[in-house]
């Protein structure tokens, strides 16, 4: 009800009426607040530790017994002191428009010829870690190859320059030494005892400035191979693939189980997903270390083949069942399989015994781990008869990633180039070419590159004389860089269609 343009509350009872002006009940109620709110600054100003508890006590229940730590405080305060940083110092040549993109770069390497190359230093930062006593660091191939200067930081700021033992480009696996004894190290444990789910905390120091970095996930799966990695792609791959949060600058770094053992040694990331990264198996490690302190460097198994999977397509033609075994695509000349009898279109069945997966990357991997001059039993499967040759296994040269034809080599108009059986060429080259050289890639901005040549092209002649091989390939250019600056005129082709392509060198 109303009462003088107010609102009033009543209540009737034994003919007695109670009102109560809602204006005097609002004031008594803020009156009150008031009082209370003062008294409670009034108490935390006298005693502000009572004064939070209090408040705390009337939001939540107070946790029953201590608080038990994180597990991995203990992982990182047991490895942090053995994992250290990396810094290297390379020096490219580079032909770039001085820092311009294209069409400006052209143009200043036009009007200013004498000046289009240039060299500077290139600082580099990555992650590795002691795993002996005496000073002994493992990091990765990537990170030190062709390092002009190594700087090795420990973590208590403590900096050494590093002699390098020995690498290994076939898994990216490089062994340094710091002049040193009695220093902090990480314990290696056994990668093969690992399980999917398992913890994995990854230590090292991303972006090259955020030392001793730990992150925590789990091992997300193993045995990853045919990965493509920026700065070299390993020939031998076995890879442990983790969730635990990997960055550039991370390489080298070690991938620890919850007891603080190395399982892993980190390499890879894949910048377009989350949650992806890769190591390399810690007994991979131990098994390389141990050959190049001993010995300098790494003796793997080699068979000289070009090995392919059989998917459902060769499968049909070949009238067997997809995966029953690895087909020799090629056999390299005076290799071990050529010496033995293997032949293009084998199907290897069996090595040393056990059955053959069906995968390659497995495959070339229990070949190189097989060691040099190993005899080993290799049966194949030859127009449906079975056989079993008896081959004794090379060694795998480190200047070849496969079938003895990938090697390193001078640049020569911006191009990269691999034999159709190497490492790289093989990834571009389908199974019926045999012969030539396929282009692995292309400096951008180089004079192929400005003529339109691309990775996955095929060069099968130069100035008009065919290229067979890798040897026609080097012979054939050194004879046109003696031509000086005339053009260059190449047979390139491309999706089986074969054009002419001229390219003039740059003015050095």
């Amino acid at each position: 009800m109303e009462a003088g343009g107010k609102r009033v509350w009543s209540r009737k009872g034994d003919g007695a009426v109670l009102k109560f002006r809602v204006s005097t009940l609002v004031a008594v109620v803020v009156a009150m607040s008031l009082v209370l709110g003062c008294e409670m600054a009034g108490s935390r100003a006298e005693d502000n530790s009572r004064g939070t508890q209090a408040v705390v006590a009337q939001s939540a229940p107070s946790v029953k017994g201590p608080i038990e730590p994180s597990p991995f405080v203990a992982v990182a305060e047991q490895v942090m002191p053995g994992v250290v940083n990396i810094d290297t110092k390379k020096t490219v040549t580079s032909r770039r428009g001085y820092g311009f993109d294209e069409p400006f770069g052209r143009l200043f390497r036009d009007l200013m010829p004498d000046f289009q190359q240039r060299e500077y230093e290139v600082p580099s930062y990555a992650s590795g870690f002691i795993f002996r006593e005496d000073g002994y660091v493992v990091t990765n191939n990537h990170v030190v190859a062709d390092a002009d200067e190594i700087v090795v930081r420990l973590a208590d700021e403590t900096e050494y320059a590093a002699e390098v033992v020995g690498t290994d480009p076939n898994t990216d696996i490089a062994i340094l030494k710091i002049e040193d004894g009695d220093l902090p190290f990480v314990r290696l444990g056994d990668s093969d005892a690992i399980r999917v789910g398992d913890w994995a905390i990854a230590i090292g120091n991303p972006f090259g400035r955020l030392e001793g970095s730990v992150t925590v996930g789990v091992i997300s799966a193993k045995g990853r191979s045919a990965l493509s990695i920026m700065g070299g792609t390993p020939a031998l791959q076995d890879f442990i693939q983790t969730d635990a949060s990997i960055n550039f600058g991370n390489s080298g770094g070690p991938l620890v189980n919850i007891r603080g053992e190395a399982v892993g040694m980190n390499t890879a990331i894949n910048p377009l997903g989350q949650g992806i990264g890769f190591a390399i198996p810690i007994n991979m490690v131990k098994h390389v270390a141990a050959e190049i302190i001993e010995f300098g460097k790494v003796s793997w198994g080699y068979l000289g083949i070009l090995p392919q999977e059989i998917d459902r397509d060769l499968a049909d033609a070949l009238d067997v069942e997809p995966k029953s075994g690895i087909l020799v695509g090629s056999v390299v000349e005076d290799s071990p399989a050529d010496v033995a009898g293997i032949r293009r279109r084998d199907i290897i069945l069996e090595l040393d015994g056990e059955p053959v997966s069906g995968d390659v990357d497995d495959f070339r991997l229990n070949v190189a781990r097989k060691g040099t001059g190993k005899e080993v039993d290799v049966a194949v499967l030859r127009d449906g008869d079975r056989k079993v040759l008896k081959v004794k296994l090379g060694e795998r040269p480190t200047e070849y990633a496969q079938a003895g034809e990938r090697r390193e080599r001078e640049d020569w108009l911006g191009l990269v180039v691999d034999g159709v059986t190497g490492t790289e060429g093989s990834r571009h080259t389908p199974p019926e070419v045999e012969s030539g050289v396929v282009v692995v890639g292309v400096e951008q901005g180089s004079p192929a590159y400005e003529e339109g040549i691309r990775p996955g092209d095929f060069i099968e002649e130069i100035n008009g004389e065919e290229v067979e091989d890798l040897d026609d390939y080097e012979r054939l250019a050194e004879d046109a860089r003696g031509e000086g600056d005339k053009p260059v005129l190449f047979l390139v082709r491309r999706d089986g269609m074969n054009r002419y392509v001229a390219v003039k060198p740059s003015q050095d």
